[in-house]
């Protein structure tokens, strides 16, 4: 009882539309809806609601959140836990990632999306064409959105991202009644653990079996691709990451980027390293451990060899560079500029292991024509 008194003073957010949380406790336990590979986040689902939990929404988060996803008919218990309340399905959306855009196209739910920040970012095709006919508003820079305009659209909900827990911004479109939720699918240290965010989305939409499905077919095509990767002859050695003002960024041995070299059966030079993000290092020290490595992926924003000449001249000195193995994802642009990768490779990581395993076993994927990697031109 003691532990129960300490929970009733947890209340930190307003629930959606003004209605108070209720953060209390709950013996009903229900239906898990399965997840394999994502580590942050959990649904539970009952009748007429689910509970959703965020349990990573940023890095290091000393916090979860527990979201209320009820049907408006709903019976929800008294006793029932939550931090804030979402009426579901949703009809009307805010997100803030062009890597929330494909779930939502999967889910043929692109039309409930009424505003973006900065929406040149976005590539697809299906959604650029909502744009082009005004029913996408723009709301500005993630860093400095416009509020004003946000909540004149009167969204159902806002899906959002956080690098910690103070975000004005949000703070202040919550106090306005409109719901946040936040997204930690970028959080996610691999390539299936990000697909699988497609499932938190589709519990929005009352889409959970969709979202299911479509989530187990990138999962067999990944885990095919995988075990193609594994008939090849030989593994072949990879640098990942480049320069930024005086430090080389590689991405650690454990990140999402290192796993599909891993997944592809090639040999990342750094593989051994540990951490989150990426490891800064000098050019000396990346030139000496990998100036003979066969391959250079994704090499930041070039995309040509002029332009990285013109950078630096010591690029030469790297064999992929004098044998022209230089793949980037920066010349697969959509029709205002944005980088095709960022915004639909975590959710289709089968299709980037597919590009990688054409580049690294030719031989394996003969026919194969790539989504997001192309040779330095």
């Amino acid at each position: 009882m003691h532990k129960l008194c300490i929970l009733l003073c947890l209340i930190i957010f307003s629930s959606c539309k003004n209605e108070e949380s209720k953060i209390v406790y709950s013996k009903a336990t229900g239906e898990v809806v399965p997840v394999e590979y994502a580590k942050g986040f959990k649904i539970q689902q009952f009748d007429g609601y689910k509970l959703m939990t965020v349990k990573n929404p940023w890095p290091k988060a000393d916090k979860s959140f527990t979201y209320l996803l009820a049907e408006k008919e709903a019976n929800i218990p008294s006793e029932v836990q939550y931090d804030l309340k979402v009426t579901i399905p949703v009809q009307k959306i805010v997100v803030t990632s062009t890597t929330h855009i494909p779930s939502l196209e999967i889910l043929n739910e692109e039309q409930s999306l009424l505003g973006f920040p900065g929406l040149n970012y976005i590539s697809s095709e299906k959604t650029r064409a909502r744009i082009s006919k005004g029913l996408v508003a723009e709301l500005g820079q993630n860093e400095s959105m416009n509020t004003e305009i946000l909540i004149s659209l009167d969204p159902d909900l806002v899906i959002g991202f956080a690098i910690d827990g103070n975000n004005k911004t949000f703070s202040t479109i919550q106090k306005s009644g409109i719901p946040v939720i936040y997204n930690g699918d970028w959080t996610e240290e691999s390539p299936l653990g990000k697909a699988e965010w497609i499932k938190f989305f589709g519990a929005f939409y009352n889409k959970d079996a969709q979202a299911s499905a479509k989530f187990n077919e990138i999962r067999d095509s990944y885990l095919e691709s995988k075990e193609l990767a594994k008939n090849a002859k030989s593994s072949p050695t990879v640098l990942s990451g480049s320069m930024y003002k005086d430090q080389w960024y590689v991405p650690y041995g454990n990140s999402w980027q290192a796993k599909f070299i891993e997944d592809a059966n090639a040999n990342y030079i750094y593989k051994d390293t540990k951490g989150s993000g990426s490891i800064a290092l000098s050019f000396e020290s990346v030139l000496d451990k990998s100036k003979d490595a066969e391959y250079w992926v994704a090499p930041g924003q070039f995309q040509s060899f002029q332009q990285l000449m013109e950078t630096s001249s010591h690029y030469t000195q790297f064999k992929a560079v004098q044998d022209k193995k230089v793949f980037t994802y920066s010349n697969s642009l959509g029709t205002t500029g944005g980088v095709i990768y960022y915004e639909l490779a975590p959710t289709r990581p089968d299709l980037v292991l597919k590009d990688l395993i054409s580049i690294f076993h030719p031989e394996l994927l003969p026919d194969y024509k790539s989504t997001f990697f192309k040779a330095l031109q």
